[in-house]
């Protein structure tokens, strides 16, 4: 695997924890000999940060959220995936397409076939059958009740529009990142992001190292 580029995405609600391993990951990688890409979404571009601003702060509809979203993931894509990718690299991306199913399909209630035709258009591999998508390689699932992850959040930050939805909508969001694994068994690894973050970082490693990608 040292010359084949690596994708993996971590996945989670606000509050699970996940951000505190993508560094851990990139320096066991790094440790190996590998070049990482460290990204997130929205995001990962100068394009994508703007649009990531707008997503995150500014009031607009669901479809509107959406569009937006899958802008900055085309840019994210063209820009920093796809070449990171193609050197080679090992990509570790915080959040990508599942997110947009669990909180703008499940979390807001938006059209889910609308959000597959538009990662259909944004995801597509050129050169490769119609269905062929650009979808990580491993999808780390930290998944956590949305009430345990609303104690975490308590005073971390100023929220920003997500972080200061009502706990319902985190339900939905889970419930979201559930079907999503449910509908990709082999792509995503759930971790239980209730124990102890010593336990949560072995099941992280665990999940790689089965892929044949850590020693």
């Amino acid at each position: 695997m040292a010359n084949s580029g690596v994708f993996i995405s971590f996945e989670g609600i606000d509050g699970a924890g996940k951000s505190t391993h993508i560094e851990g990951l990139a320096e066991a990688f790094r440790a190996q000999g590998r070049v990482v890409t460290l990204t997130r979404e929205p995001g990962g571009t100068p394009l994508a940060e703007k649009l990531r601003a707008i997503v995150l702060n500014d009031t607009m509809d669901a479809m509107t959220e959406a569009l937006l979203v899958f802008a900055a993931r085309r840019d994210h894509l063209q820009q920093c995936i796809e070449p990171a990718l193609a050197r080679g690299e090992v990509v570790l991306c915080d959040r990508f397409t599942d997110a947009t199913f669990a909180y703008q399909g499940y979390g807001r209630g938006f059209d889910r076939q609308v959000l597959s035709v538009l990662e259909r258009w944004v995801q597509a591999l050129p050169g490769l059958p119609e269905q062929a998508l650009r979808q990580p390689d491993l999808t780390i699932w930290f998944d956590l009740n949305a009430e345990l992850a609303a104690r975490r959040l308590v005073g971390a930050r100023h929220p920003d529009k997500f972080e200061a939805q009502p706990l319902e909508f985190f339900r939905r969001v889970v419930a979201g990142y559930a079907a999503r694994a449910a509908e990709f068994p082999k792509r995503f690894a759930r971790i239980d992001a209730a124990a102890s973050r010593e336990a949560v970082w072995q099941d992280v490693l665990d999940a790689v190292k089965s892929r044949g990608w850590l020693a």
